[in-house]
């Protein structure tokens, strides 16, 4: 009877140890490897690996297709802690609810994960102390740099002022605090109101509403301007009655009507700076037996996905949340990876688009 062998490779222990030998004496496949074989730098290799667009993309090409033969994988872990960055980009937004702040998070998380960054998402829930607190604890080593929408109630912007003067990278989205020499990226919310007042005046109506957001806000403030500009354009009176503030949310929209339908002359049209107060307008005319948009005309800003389901469609500015979300997180990263104080802040404008439904078709 043969004795069982229980050695790992039977009787070939020496071809076992020479293997072993081999595996431990195989040198890692680095960066240095890659910048060397392509006579470049470890710099331009390493932002080649993160599709960076300041890098060629015929060397993008050539540095991924090498890393790709030699099962290169880079250590963001290592390269996060020499660098002192968790690859963690912070998000802050008044409430993650919202279609348009949703879908902006969609358009970061997809240019940050092309990139290997993670994205921590935080809610003000409109509140300024909650605002001042998350951004507070965001500076203390939590992100790399910050995306930011400001609260309803920021009126001032000492927390963000402090973020810029420790020098951590910041870029502003929709709501922005002008004032801070920070990126931004907006669409032109002007030209957006500009677009649904000159298609209403085109279907006839001279006697418009407005249903205005909170004016110490920016995008609240270029569509009321919007309002005011077209209505003064084609020689048409305002009447201040029909102009309500702070009117944001359903609630208020139907507030707002309410207010609308005591006048002894009804509007022929309501241009709302948002869907949901339009909706609650709507909801509250169709009830008091006003029809839309046949005795009313409406419009909203935001085009929300429910737009198209409500009785009327509701006609409305699209604000390219997607593309702003993208163009955010490549703002922030090419800030955190460049030089910070040879950094630039600039302004990215989007243009609005009208997408127009049953609601203003008077």
């Amino acid at each position: 009877m043969c004795k069982k062998d229980n050695k790992p490779f039977g009787n070939n222990l020496l071809q076992y140890i020479l293997i072993k030998k081999v595996m431990a004496g195989k040198k890692k496949y680095t960066i240095q490897d890659i910048a060397k074989e392509l006579n470049t730098t470890s710099s331009t290799v390493s932002r080649a690996l993160q599709n960076n667009p300041r890098i060629s993309a015929k060397m993008r090409k050539a540095v991924q297709e090498l890393a790709a033969l030699h099962n290169y994988q880079p250590d963001f872990r290592a390269s996060s802690l020499r660098k002192g960055s968790g690859r963690t980009i912070g998000v802050l937004v008044p409430k993650i609810d919202r279609h348009f702040f949703s879908t902006v998070l969609s358009g970061i998380e997809e240019v940050a994960a092309e990139s290997h960054y993670h994205v921590l998402i935080c809610q003000s829930f409109e509140s300024y102390e909650k605002e001042t607190e998350l951004v507070r604890n965001l500076m203390f080593g939590k992100a790399d740099g910050l995306i930011a929408s400001i609260s309803i109630e920021t009126t001032q912007a000492p927390h963000f002022e402090q973020l810029i003067a420790k020098g951590l990278p910041l870029v502003f989205f929709d709501r922005v605090w002008e004032p801070l020499n920070a990126s931004k990226v907006v669409i032109d919310d002007y030209a957006g109101a500009c677009m649904a007042m000159e298609h209403l005046i085109a279907r006839g109506c001279k006697r418009i509403a407005h249903l205005a957001g909170p004016q110490h806000i920016n995008v609240y403030q270029n569509r009321t301007k919007g309002f005011y500009d077209t209505m003064k354009k084609h020689q048409l009176e305002v009447d201040k009655k029909l102009v309500f503030p702070n009117v944001i949310t359903r609630d208020t929209g139907r507030q707002a009507m309410l207010q609308i339908l005591k006048q002894e002359q009804l509007p022929d049209a309501i241009f709302s700076s948002g869907d949901y107060s339009a909706l609650g307008a709507i909801l509250c005319a169709r009830e008091a037996g006003v029809r839309i948009p046949e005795d009313m005309a409406v419009t909203g800003f935001a085009n929300e996905p429910w737009d198209s389901f409500v009785d009327p469609p509701l006609t409305s500015i699209d604000q390219h949340a997607f593309e702003i979300g993208k163009q955010a997180a490549t703002l922030l990263i090419q800030q955190i990876e460049s030089n910070k104080s040879a950094f630039v802040p600039r302004t990215l404008t989007l243009t609005p688009e009208l997408i127009i439904r049953k609601s203003s078709l008077k």
